[in-house]
């Protein structure tokens, strides 16, 4: 254990697609953060031309939003692999029981205690933008705070869909059932018609109204509450689509509708 990070070791994989996956790690007894924070991992990699490194490995860091539960044994996240990226490419070769560095501080601003008298908790995201909205979910108190929790999630195709089962099965959850009437999940495919899912980027939904009937629910300035994660243009196109319907950012010591967060 080092003073900044600890060592953990994979426990599961789970691929979603040809470069999407899963994977769970031990978790260090310190560690603590906020559904909706991220951490930051770190991989091993080659380094064998720096020669002021004898070791001849370096640690590449990247940060990873949290998909389990706070209250959870292990952490759980969920990565694109980036063909010949510096880590994604490292993390992907990687098997159960290796090595995956955690800092010991998380990080990020994602997370509902930016709002204030909600009804409507609106969870915006594209690809792998989806994990903190997951374990936002799997915190109770989300639950019993607001009246809807509204999951959008966009993708390119059909098997990019992460998650869909886990989000489905809070219906039938022994502690999650008796409120589950409050969640409603809204598919985005954006490269494929598949019945049930809407086809359109997220900002064009919210201009045509599409968005809100698939919903059931109207964006609506004293009860919506709206988080956004994914790709730096959806988040930056819906953020000024809401803008202009007069929704505002939630800045430090001034709640106001919105919360975002680029995902790489």
């Amino acid at each position: 254990m080092n003073d900044k990070y600890t060592a953990e070791r994979i426990l599961w994989i789970h691929p979603w697609a040809p470069n999407l996956f899963s994977f769970r790690l031990t978790r260090h007894p310190g560690f603590r953060f906020v559904p909706g924070q991220f951490a930051r991992l770190g991989v091993k990699k080659p380094d064998p031309d720096n020669p002021k490194n004898p070791s001849g490995e370096k640690i590449v860091w990247r940060a990873y939003s949290v998909v389990s539960a706070d209250y959870d044994e292990h952490l759980e996240f969920y990565s694109i692999v980036v063909p010949g990226g510096e880590f994604t490419s490292e993390l992907a070769r990687l098997a159960v029981g290796d090595t995956v560095y955690v800092e010991k501080t998380p990080y990020g601003f994602l997370t509902t205690d930016r709002f204030e008298n909600g009804k409507d908790l609106w969870l915006l995201a594209t690809g792998t933008g989806l994990a903190p909205f997951v374990s936002m979910l799997w915190d109770f108190r989300n639950w019993e705070d607001y009246e809807n929790l509204i999951v959008v999630h966009s993708v390119r195709y059909p098997n990019e869909l992460a998650y869909a089962e886990t989000i489905a099965g809070f219906r039938t959850h022994e502690v999650f059932a008796p409120l589950a009437h409050k969640l409603r999940y809204v598919p985005v495919i954006t490269r494929a018609r598949v019945d049930g899912a809407l086809g359109e980027r997220i900002p064009t939904l919210i201009d045509t109204g599409a968005l809100e009937q698939a919903a059931g629910v109207k964006l609506d300035h004293e009860r919506s509450r709206i988080m956004i994660c994914g790709n730096p243009e959806m988040v930056d196109d819906t953020r000024k689509h809401l803008t202009a319907l007069g929704f505002a950012m939630s800045r430090r010591g001034k709640p106001g509708h919105m919360a975002v967060e680029n995902y790489w």
